[in-house]
């Protein structure tokens, strides 16, 4: 008799040292497919799904030892770090296993586009649906409300800011602002900051909380875009203001 759902309970496997990672290889079943896992990577901040992928014991021992994902290539019969050649790397925030501990979900934070095509992510071909059955509970036009995405909120992050304007990199000047103001390189992209920054004081002086948030939204693309010009990526950044988590300002200040 099979257990109820209810009786499964959520489980941590805290993994300190190698003792603690081989109990942790020894709980994951590798022989459903000739000792392979499918492994999942998910983006941690959009929650939007990358690849998927397989994993030996060996390649998810690599990934928890180094945080970094690696999978098992089935078609070069050999380990493989995500991004080796590419440099599009998954740095691993989290690791999942499911209910069976035959399969893994990475929510990982991707390093440029996670498809070997340059796509954001594998699945970016989809079916139109014309199957689905109409219950007496749900209408055609809710149906046709899930397609089209109506009424839901679409996840936006200086993130994928930053990869939009990157996107632009090599436009045609003549079309593109972005590519425009990249050509016109650190001294006009260096103008507009210091006219962004002027209009966020001035805002703010006046008490203009609408114009404060415009003001601070320019202020923000503009500095993406000396971002990109200068290759500076996006963790880059992220890294720096986390090496400053728990540092006096006062302190942080001195030593540099």
């Amino acid at each position: 008799m099979d257990k109820k759902e209810n009786d499964f309970n959520p489980v941590t496997v805290d993994v300190f040292d190698g003792n603690s990672l081989g109990l942790f290889l020894k709980k994951i079943d590798f022989s459903k497919f000739n000792g392979l896992i499918p492994a999942v990577a998910q983006d941690y901040f959009s929650k939007e799904i990358l690849m998927l992928a397989f994993m030996n014991e060996e390649a998810l021992k690599k990934t928890v030892e180094t945080g970094y994902a690696h999978y098992f290539s089935r078609s070069r019969n050999k380990l493989w770090k995500k991004g080796e050649t590419s440099g599009h790397t998954q740095h691993i925030k989290e690791i999942f296993f499911d209910c069976d501990n035959d399969s893994i979900l990475l929510k990982v934070i991707q390093k440029g586009p996670a498809c070997h095509t340059g796509h954001k992510t594998c699945f970016y071909s989809k079916i139109n649906n014309r199957l689905f059955v109409n219950s007496g509970n749900i209408n055609e036009s809710e149906i046709n409300n899930k397609n089209t995405g109506v009424g839901e909120e679409k996840f936006y992050s200086l993130k994928l800011l930053y990869d939009f304007i990157a996107s632009r990199k090599g436009s045609d000047p003549q079309k593109s602002y972005v590519a425009k103001l990249l050509k016109g390189g650190p001294e006009k992209i260096g103008k507009k900051l210091q006219e962004e920054s002027l209009e966020v004081i001035l805002s703010a002086i006046e008490g203009d909380r609408d114009k404060l948030i415009y003001e601070c939204a320019d202020l923000m693309f503009f500095y993406i875009v000396m971002l990109i010009y200068s290759d500076i990526d996006f963790f880059n950044v992220i890294d720096e203001l986390k090496r400053r988590e728990g540092v006096s300002g006062l302190d942080e200040k001195r030593a540099r």
